[in-house]
């Protein structure tokens, strides 16, 4: 299995913290978030190789970061070859040329380089393994005003995905799609299907949308704490969590 960080954002939400660094390096606690994401890869003995897709706008940074880096995983870097976020690829531009870049044609772990999260990896992938299908990462986040902010999901007494709104103005549920995948490898031909036929949204939840009237998505709850830092307020409320707690 391989697993793939999503880090090719500009996160002009966090400006100016993010003005002349990637948005993975800033530090929680005394680590990068990219580093508290691999820390949760690095228990899944199946991975062999994490891949950080960023731009070229901070190529160098993470090539730094790498070089200092004590993960015992083989680690690699891909440059999407954007430099500002007029010509970024978005989630499902980069997923598809990583995917290419590398050859990938194994099992694939896909993870936000800002998704933070308690709960383990093992039955998320576990219970990817037993669908054989596409398996998104979900969160009840408990409030409808906030779920506005995201992806809501609805799924079966089977955990089948039945229903996705993107950012919907009156959710119908509080469950919310983190950005987290695992992509069996005979679904991984779905994404350049995708980016050809219908490339004119690139984004996640676009991409669920069109892919589970296709084949069936499943979810798998996550249960405790969850951020998904995309502004200054979030990262705070991270930030706390993680200083409090050493």
């Amino acid at each position: 299995m391989k697993a793939l960080i999503l880090a090719a954002g500009y996160a002009t939400r966090l400006y100016p913290l993010t003005r002349n660094r990637p948005k993975p390096l800033l530090k929680l606690g005394k680590k990068p978030i990219v580093d508290r994401i691999i820390g949760k890869i690095d228990c899944l003995p199946e991975v062999d190789e994490v891949s950080v897709i960023t731009n070229s706008r901070f190529i160098s940074d993470f090539k730094k970061w790498r070089k200092e880096s004590k993960f015992k995983l083989r680690l690699s870097l891909i440059d999407d070859l954007t430099k500002n976020i007029d010509d970024r690829r978005g989630a499902i531009g980069d997923l598809s040329f990583a995917i290419a870049r590398k050859r990938i044609k194994d099992d694939l772990l896909i993870i936000a380089g800002d998704n933070i999260f308690a709960d383990s990896l093992r039955d998320f992938v576990c219970f990817g393994k037993k669908m054989n299908n596409v398996v998104i990462g979900a969160y009840n986040i408990k409030s409808k005003a906030q779920a506005r902010q995201y992806g809501v999901i609805k799924l079966d007494r089977n955990r089948r995905l039945v229903n996705f709104e993107e950012k919907p103005e009156k959710p119908k549920s509080t469950l919310v799609a983190m950005c987290l995948y695992y992509f069996p490898k005979k679904m991984l031909g779905l994404v350049k299907e995708y980016m050809y036929k219908d490339n004119r949204n690139d984004t996640a939840g676009s991409y669920i949308s069109w892919l589970e009237r296709r084949t069936p998505v499943y979810g798998y709850i996550f249960n405790k704490w969850w951020y998904d830092i995309g502004d200054h307020k979030s990262y705070r409320e991270a930030q706390r969590r993680f200083i409090n707690k050493q």
